[in-house]
């Protein structure tokens, strides 16, 4: 699951947090409470953990409890990749 942190925090880091530094990202912070993703970074995020992850992100899995932390993201593609 490490592994998985390490990337999405690369990835969020690298697209959405262009000026800030690596420590300044907990793994539990809220992407959407920060303001750190909007509507159309969540698109991207998914196109990325699709391509990245070789899985299919449905529909009904754009939720908060899936998308909105690095923690969370790690947890949803552990699952996923199951």
């Amino acid at each position: 699951m490490q592994a998985y942190k390490d990337q999405i925090r690369a990835f969020i880091i690298n697209n959405f947090l262009f000026d800030s530094e690596e420590n300044t990202l907990e793994n539990d912070a809220s992407f959407l409470e920060q303001g750190i993703i909007d509507s159309t970074g969540v698109l991207e995020l998914v196109e990325w953990l699709e391509d990245t992850f070789a899985m299919k992100v449905e529909d009904d899995e754009l939720i908060p409890d899936n998308l909105d932390s690095v923690d969370q993201l790690a947890q949803f593609v552990a699952r996923k990749k199951t």
